[in-house]
């Protein structure tokens, strides 16, 4: 893992690397790649589905039912060990905890002489939900992507997670649905799952909008289906920042940077701190400890590629490179931390102090670990149950408010050209008929 000082001449072109993460040209071949795998769900349906797990995931999915069955859903669950069972619980009733505290209630309605106004919420109807797999399964996202929807009452929900060499999901990923009662699961991964839900095809019902992170090929397919579907965001690689300074660990920290780069070859993993002592001890604790890690070749290849070690000048100075950044996860590691929070606008969680590991936030917090990732944090949020609710104006005028109004709206129509709309308003008031 490389260090970088910010005060050098180099480090501007460095900077600019760690913020770009992979080229134009890498995204634009997976853009075509991935515009190929929807045409094809699209135009062949299942079909084509089962063409393109055989050449992706290398299984064979049963063509008469392509869903998973309640039966397997619920043995998944009854053959996990109790321990496990109990923690996801124990996660679950706290996610479902902290995002029924932050759904919205409507306002009082609103009144302006004879005109009243009601703005109240109506939950999504039926949502996708994509559950990353592959080298890992994630149980955990299917608890941050499905409890925060619940909450908000959405009634239909259809998750998809790649399959496993048998033809179905992680045991532990079903067994996370039969926890929470999600009951249309599909074996499906890739663009080719986010094509099926986005336009359906003959065993799966079109969704209204789709949740969930995964691979370059997964928001990729996202993008594409924006306006036929919603889309929570464009979550790519998982990222850490953590801003430390001398009083900071560096054991600690370097465990944190190590935990999201395990996670992919292209996680990024950056830590700012104006202790030089501190950058070159973390670079050392990082070497010890990817030794004994499980994943150290994963967690390697990201480091080199994607980490950096960065000295500046001042902790001032790591507050303007990590807006910059707008990081998925941020720990905050520094002495009198309420001093730098309120400075932190962009990222999508922040940690703070040295008794909150960014892992807290991946499994048991409350808020949903599905976060804005690329930088996107400067303009979106992370999953959230307020997500789930369209909100929609119910007006009603009395005749006395209308026909006072009635002039002023003609006025205006009539000055953008629109006669009929001033005539629909003055209709009402040109003869004694009546409704």
């Amino acid at each position: 893992m490389k260090t970088f000082y910010s005060h050098t001449e180099p480090f501007a072109a460095q900077w600019r690397r760690i913020l770009q993460r992979g080229s134009s040209q890498e995204r634009a071949q997976i853009e075509t790649a991935t515009k190929t795998i929807l045409d094809r769900v699209r135009k062949g349906g299942d079909k084509s589905l089962l063409n393109l797990s055989r050449e992706f995931d290398g299984v064979e999915l049963d063509a008469s039912f392509l869903r998973v069955s309640a039966t397997s859903i619920r043995t998944a669950l009854e053959t996990m060990d109790s321990e496990w069972v109990r923690c996801l619980k124990f996660a679950a009733n706290k996610i479902r905890s902290f995002q029924r505290h932050i759904l919205p209630s409507p306002p009082p309605d609103w009144t302006h002489g004879g005109t009243r106004v009601r703005y109240i919420p109506s939950p999504i109807q039926r949502l996708g939900v994509y559950v990353p797999g592959g080298s890992a399964s994630y149980p955990s996202s299917v608890l941050a992507n499905v409890l925060p929807a619940q909450i908000a009452g959405v009634p239909q929900i259809a998750l998809v997670s790649p399959p496993g060499p048998n033809g179905l999901p992680a045991p532990s990923v079903l067994a996370a649905c039969a926890l929470l009662g999600v009951e249309e699961v599909y074996p499906l991964g890739g663009a080719q799952a986010i094509g099926a839900l986005a336009y359906g095809t003959e065993s799966i019902q079109p969704v209204d909008f789709i949740v969930g992170p995964g691979n370059a090929y997964v928001t990729a397919a996202k993008r594409s289906v924006v306006g036929l579907v919603g889309i929570d965001a464009l979550a790519g690689p998982t990222e850490i920042a953590v801003i430390a300074d001398e009083s900071a660990s560096p054991e600690w920290i370097a465990a944190d940077l190590l935990s999201q780069a395990e996670h992919d070859p292209l996680a990024a993993a950056v830590l700012l701190t104006p202790s030089e002592s501190l950058a070159q001890n973390t670079a050392q604790a990082l070497e010890r400890q990817l030794e004994s890690l499980p994943r150290k070749e994963i967690a390697r290849e990201s480091l080199e590629s994607h980490g950096a070690l960065i000295v500046t000048q001042d902790l001032e100075e790591c507050i303007e490179k990590c807006q910059e950044l707008a990081p998925e996860h941020l720990e905050l590691v520094v002495q009198d931390p309420s001093k730098w929070t309120p400075l932190l606008t962009h990222a999508g969680a922040i940690f703070v102090g040295p008794w909150t590991p960014e892992v807290a936030g991946d499994y048991v917090a409350g808020p949903s670990h599905v976060l804005p990732t690329d930088r996107t944090a400067r303009f979106t949020s992370g999953l959230a149950s307020p997500l789930f609710l369209r909100w929609k104006a119910i007006v009603e005028y009395d005749r006395t408010d209308l026909q006072q109004e009635t002039p002023i709206l003609a006025h205006l129509a009539r000055s953008e050209g629109l006669e009929g709309h001033a005539r629909a308003a003055e209709i009402r008031f040109e003869s004694d008929e009546k409704p």
